[in-house]
């Protein structure tokens, strides 16, 4: 059974720095292709960055050249480190763990910028 528990959110100040960690278990994690997915109030779910197995990474045009997203597949964790964050950043942000056309969701982690 999928089990992803995401770590790391709260709240900061306009141009600050959070680091999200994402706990993966149950499922043989190296085959897996892991992403950060954010909800907004009011707004539909939307790909902020993806891993795949090999470690090719790609990111969201929106956070491109502030957020940067990693994986340690001995450790079974990914990582999304958000630089410079925006107001706009504001949103529950979802680990994600994707096998062809099969996801599974963590549960959630609230990021806050404010000042």
């Amino acid at each position: 059974q999928v089990q992803l528990v995401e770590s790391g959110g709260g709240l900061v100040q306009p141009g600050g720095s959070l680091r999200l960690s994402c706990a993966a278990s149950g499922f043989i994690f190296n085959l897996y292709i892991m992403g950060w997915y954010r909800q907004a109030p009011g707004k539909q779910r939307e790909l902020v960055a993806a891993v795949t197995s090999r470690g090719s990474a790609s990111v969201a045009d929106s956070v491109k050249g502030r957020f940067t997203i990693a994986r340690d597949n001995a450790k079974k964790m990914v990582y999304l480190q958000m630089n410079s964050l925006k107001s706009e950043d504001t949103a529950v942000y979802y680990c994600n763990a994707r096998l062809g056309s099969v996801d599974s969701w963590g549960q959630g982690t609230q990021v806050t910028v404010s000042s």
